[in-house]
């Protein structure tokens, strides 16, 4: 274990960095302040702050893309109140959950779990239940997100009226739709809709029986 002094590297942060392509990105981008958490957050995920993970995991309390439509964890706030630490803790081994949607998709970081390239993103898709190789790094997925190539991403997840639905989602919540979309018959545009807690909806997902928690 490293101690924090080792993780912290003020002088070489990626923090301003992150700022800046968040002051620069095609899609409204809102970096929450971090919380008091923040170090015990970087000293579980030994990780340093030199890096994009660490310096979201320390210098932010998560980041809100496109309204919220995804949120991006960090150290925590009370809009979004899972931490990159907590929220991963007993969820699963060989990845990291980075950041989730409103329509109920995860990201993640491939520790060996989800294929041969460890350190590469995966999104688990709420039509297919199936992680999906992004075939990018972290850093490259956080320049992917603030950018317009999230919108064509979710071309056939997004429905009439999704941004005044998500306005009013917690970034805790996510939306549950029913019939399912991974069924035949369900579809954004004709299942029922209702907010969900994120961490119900990962859980009922990981109990589809289709391996979605662990290696497929």
């Amino acid at each position: 274990m490293r101690a924090l002094h080792e993780l912290l590297n003020h002088a070489e942060s990626a923090l301003p960095l992150i700022t800046a392509w968040a002051r620069d990105a095609e899609l409204p981008v809102e970096l929450l302040p971090p919380s008091a958490a923040c170090d015990a957050v970087l000293l579980a995920l030994q990780v340093t702050t030199r890096s994009p993970l660490g310096a979201m995991a320390h210098g932010t309390g998560g980041v809100l893309v496109d309204g919220g439509w995804l949120r991006l964890l960090g150290s925590g706030h009370p809009r979004l109140s899972r931490d990159l630490a907590a929220w991963n803790q007993s969820r699963g081994d060989g990845f990291l959950l980075v950041g989730d949607d409103a329509v109920g998709g995860f990201f993640a970081i491939n520790g060996g779990a989800l294929g041969a390239d460890r350190g590469g993103i995966y999104y688990l898709a709420p039509d297919t239940l199936a992680w999906e190789a992004l075939e990018m790094g972290h850093t490259a997925f956080m320049q992917w997100a603030f950018s317009s190539r999230l919108c064509d991403f979710y071309r056939d997840l997004r429905w009439e009226g999704w941004q005044a639905d998500v306005a009013a989602l917690d970034a805790d919540s996510c939306m549950g739709f029913y019939p399912f979309l991974f069924t035949a018959q369900g579809s954004v545009h004709t299942s029922a809709r209702r907010p969900t807690p994120v961490a119900e909806h990962y859980a009922f997902m990981c109990q589809g029986g289709t391996q979605a928690c662990s290696s497929p």
